[in-house]
């Protein structure tokens, strides 16, 4: 069975050309049998207990279930099947029973306590007491103190919780795939190029026979941004928002329910006070409190911000004739007409100086400058034909394997992010790391360039600094390798990235017209400049 062979191929990568969904289920099995049985032997081992033969020897235990599940989880993100989804429901319960029986199992418990206990015994790096700790804390907060009836009710909530993530996340994409609104050629009018382009590729992947607005991010945005129609606006903003709130079976409203309930009795019966208790006891804000003071910081002056625009695109309603008040889906479409009116930006303009495959070389080059990388594209097996393919090496030497996954497409889920088919680590094997961006950009008409919003563009970028924190990972233990950290702080590093895309010496270089292969005009670059500054002011003035 591929899947649980150790793989004799380029950087490592699984060879997604021969796996096919009949060995996932088999393949699972085998390596939640293997990692149990790994487990155990740590648990019973007789010998002088060590970092060596409870810590590292787990991640060794546990090394094929991990290789099996990067990559189904990879594909059930980002190319979903129906049987694929249907192997996600039978592998949540299986998955969450594996890790209740290893956080219950009370002598592997007892190992990790006397090594966290008796620490400074064992002659411990920085790092390895770090990891340590973690293992520890983790167990603590799985459950592992807990006995009888508490304990099963545990690994009831666990497996559960498990269950309805699954749910959730389904019944999202359902909502998002089965959902689209058809346009006539009269309801194009008024609408850029790249919209009805847009529009026009999303019908083809649907098979609708004409243009369609989807729920994608990037088409339903300027739909909503450059539409005249305001009545085709209100469906299109509404079926959006109603995304996994519809009555059905892929409501999810009474999941979200369910799902707070099982968090409350969790953080109780670990002797918390609330879920949010729980949850940012391990995060850098620590406390709700903490997080509350930064949030009504920011509420105030934001709302009455809120309110002042408001007004503003009212205003601008009223001189247009329209009746009635100001609503959620004609707040992109005046938005757009103020910052033509006062700034001169025009996203039309705009767009055909962002060329994906531009972007994706401007992301290259700041990375190049600042880290001293360099990117090669490689001919490797993927998991689909628009997913691309770059070594990443160092002076010379590879370093990791970068995967880009740009387009939106009916089985992958909504949203851009970035994930690891492998980490790196130094211990108790090398591996290095092999990267995942994903990201849902409108697909072009064959023959035509993929154009990106400026925001598009930004989240590019945004999501290449997640990616360079896995790749610039040199640790030697997986539990902390790359993006291994606080959740409040791991979007730090892809947020100071981002803001390369608006410096002038990149734009200068990189932004160049599709057609006419001019660059950005200095003047559209001192508008950019412009918004930055105003974005600056605002957020001084709250």
């Amino acid at each position: 069975m591929i899947l649980l062979d150790s793989w004799k191929t380029p950087f490592g990568l699984a060879p997604f050309d021969k796996i096919s969904d009949a060995e996932f289920a088999p393949a699972i099995d085998k390596a939640l049998e293997v990692a149990l049985a790994g487990i155990s032997k740590i648990a019973d081992n007789p010998e002088v207990l060590s970092f060596e033969n409870t810590i590292e020897a787990m991640e060794v235990a546990e090394a094929l279930l991990d290789q099996v599940a990067a990559v189904f989880y990879t594909l059930a993100g980002c190319d979903s099947t129906a049987v694929r989804e249907a192997l996600q429901r039978e592998f949540s319960p299986k998955l969450s029973a594996y890790s209740s029986a290893v956080s219950s199992n009370k002598k592997l418990f007892e190992r990790i306590q006397t090594l966290w206990a008796n620490r400074e015994a064992h002659d411990l790096s920085a790092e390895q007491e770090r990891v340590l700790m973690l293992a520890h804390r983790g167990f603590v907060r799985a459950g592992a103190q807990l006995s009888g009836a508490d304990a099963d009710r545990m690994a009831e909530i666990t497996s559960r919780l498990a269950i309805l993530g699954t749910d959730f996340m389904q019944n999202l994409l359902a909502d998002e795939r089965s959902w689209f609104l058809p346009l006539s050629e009269e309801d194009l009018l008024g609408l850029p190029d790249f919209v009805i382009h847009a529009a026009r590729a999303a019908g083809q992947e649907k098979k609708a026979g004409g243009p369609v607005v989807t729920l994608s991010r990037s088409l339903i945005v300027p739909f909503l941004q450059f539409s005249d129609r305001r009545d085709l606006r209100e469906i299109a903003y509404n079926a959006w928002a109603a995304r996994g709130a519809n009555s059905g079976e892929t409501d999810n409203r009474i999941i979200v329910g369910e799902t707070l309930a099982l968090r409350q009795e969790r953080a109780i019966l670990l002797g918390y006070q609330n879920f949010a208790q729980f949850k940012l006891e391990t995060e850098m804000a620590k406390t709700p409190d903490r997080v509350r003071d930064l949030l009504m910081q920011v509420w105030a002056p934001a709302k009455a911000q809120a309110n002042k625009d408001a007004e503003v695109l009212s205003q601008m309603m009223i001189a247009d004739g329209m009746d009635g008040q100001l609503q959620a889906w004609d707040w992109r479409y005046y938005a757009q007409k103020r910052r033509l009116a006062e700034h001169d930006l025009d996203e039309v303009e705009l767009k055909p100086y962002l060329q994906l495959d531009q972007m994706i070389a401007a992301s290259f080059d700041c990375a190049s400058r600042l880290f001293g990388l360099s990117f090669a594209e490689v001919a490797v097996p993927l998991y689909h034909p628009d997913v691309r393919a770059w070594e990443v090496t160092r002076d010379g030497a590879h370093l990791a394997l970068f995967i880009g996954d740009y387009f939106a497409r009916g089985g992958k889920r909504s949203g851009a992010w970035c994930s690891a088919l492998q980490s790196q680590r130094k211990r108790p094997t090398e591996l290095t790391p092999i990267v995942i961006n994903v990201c849902n950009f409108s697909k072009p008409v064959a023959g035509t360039p993929a154009l990106l919003s400026f925001d598009d563009a930004r989240t590019l970028f945004h999501e290449f600094g997640h990616a360079l924190h896995q790749m610039l990972s040199d640790v030697t233990y997986e539990m902390v390798s790359g993006t291994s950290v606080p959740r409040d702080f791991v979007e730090l590093p892809s947020q100071l990235y981002e803001h390369w895309l608006e410096q002038p010496e990149v734009l200068q270089k990189f932004a160049i017209h599709a057609e006419t292969g001019e660059p950005m005009p200095r003047d559209l670059l001192r508008c950019l400049g412009l918004q930055r500054l105003i974005w600056a002011f605002k957020q001084l003035n709250m």
